[in-house]
C-alpha cells in the first residue's frame, strides 16, 4: 500500500507540475480523458477505483475555482482579458503551487482511507464525480 501511496504522489506532483505554465489556468494533462459506465465501474479492482477517484478528485480541485473565468484547459490570462503582470503572474503561480500541494494531501488522505470503503460506494461516488465534471465541462452558459 505504500508502494502505491509514492507512487500516486509522484504522479499527481508531476501532473500538478504540468499545469504550472506561467499564463494559464489549467491545462489538458489535469482533465480525465475518459468517462465510464456503472459496468466498467464494476469489472476493476478497488486500487483501479481509488485511481480513477483520485483522477476526478483533482480535476474538480483544478476547474471549480475558475468556473466563472473558463471552463476550458490552456486559457491563458490574457485570453480572458486579464493582464499579465508580475502581480497576476505570481498569484497564479502561488495558486498552482497550492493546488498541486492540494492533490498530494488529497491523494494521501483517499489512497489511505477510501479503501475502506464499500466498493460500490466507490463506484457511485466516481459517476457521481464524472456527472460533476461534465456539468463544469458544459459551463456555466450549458444546458444545467
Amino acid at each position: 500500500m505504500k508502494s502505491i501511496t509514492i507512487f500516486l504522489a509522484i504522479f499527481f506532483t508531476a501532473t500538478g507540475f504540468a499545469q504550472t505554465k506561467k499564463n494559464v489556468f489549467f491545462d489538458q494533462s489535469t482533465l480525465i480523458t475518459k468517462f465510464h459506465t456503472i459496468d466498467e465501474l464494476e469489472d476493476l479492482k478497488k486500487g483501479e477505483l481509488v485511481k480513477l477517484y483520485i483522477e476526478r478528485a483533482n480535476e474538480i480541485i483544478t476547474v471549480l475555482p475558475y468556473i466563472a473565468l473558463t471552463n476550458e484547459a490552456d486559457v491563458s490570462l490574457s485570453d480572458i482579458g486579464i493582464k499579465e503582470n508580475s502581480d497576476n503572474l505570481k498569484l497564479l503561480k502561488k495558486h498552482h503551487e497550492t493546488t498541486t500541494e492540494a492533490f498530494e494531501s488529497t491523494g494521501n488522505l483517499i489512497t489511505e482511507f477510501i479503501p475502506y470503503a464499500d466498493t460500490e460506494k466507490i463506484v457511485w461516488s466516481i459517476l457521481y464525480y464524472e456527472e460533476m465534471i461534465k456539468k463544469i465541462r458544459i459551463g456555466v452558459n450549458g444546458n444545467f
